[in-house]
């Protein structure tokens, strides 16, 4: 569902919007925990309706996948833009950076994204369904780019690990960008392509 759609408070003017309604959400799992937040904390807090909270999301853990698709989007089409001469550690490196950008307004946001999905066993639950997009997506480009069909499924596991290390430090030292987190995290774990025999 489109994160532009507004929630309709009657007859106050609507400005929630899906994206909002999750940085709420994130918010009291991190302050409260997640296992002690209902929906109905969320929907009072957000001051709207329980009703109107399952409108937008099917339980309260699908709110940390408010951007899911769009980043996902955003990773396989920096990949397709690519040339073929390009390294592709570098192509990669651009791809993620650019597929978690968010705008500055978000960090609170993003953060407590992250810091719920490295910490709270439920989320890690649904997060590994997220997390095989991304593997896929880093696997499907590499696998064009050599015969080897084992170095493929390795970058997959690599990206997804730079990812979750850089997160990991950016909440651990939020004076850093995680732009720059991402891009050392992954020119660190990505292996050289094999040159061929």
């Amino acid at each position: 569902m489109s994160t532009d759609n507004r929630i309709d408070r009657g007859g106050r003017p609507a400005a929630t919007t899906a994206h909002h309604l999750a940085a709420v959400a994130q918010r009291l799992f991190v302050e409260r925990g997640f296992d002690r937040t209902n929906v109905e904390d969320i929907a009072h807090e957000a001051g709207i309706s329980t009703r109107t909270f399952f409108r937008y999301f099917p339980t309260k853990a699908d709110v940390l996948w408010v951007e899911s698709d769009a980043e996902i989007s955003r990773l396989r089409q920096a990949l397709a833009d690519s040339t073929a001469t390009e390294p592709y550690e570098a192509v990669l490196v651009r791809a993620v950076v650019t597929a978690m950008a968010f705008p500055d307004d978000q960090i609170e946001w993003a953060r407590h994204r992250a810091q719920l999905v490295l910490t709270e066993p439920a989320v890690q639950a649904q997060a590994s369904q997220r997390h095989t997009r991304w593997r896929a997506a880093a696997t499907e480009f590499v696998s064009a780019r050599t015969p080897d069909d084992f170095f493929p499924i390795a970058v997959g596991h690599a990206v997804l690990a730079a990812t979750q290390s850089a997160h990991a430090y950016w909440i651990a030292h939020p004076e850093t960008q995680l732009a720059d987190q991402l891009e050392r995290a992954l020119l660190l774990l990505l292996p050289p392509l094999p040159t061929a025999v």
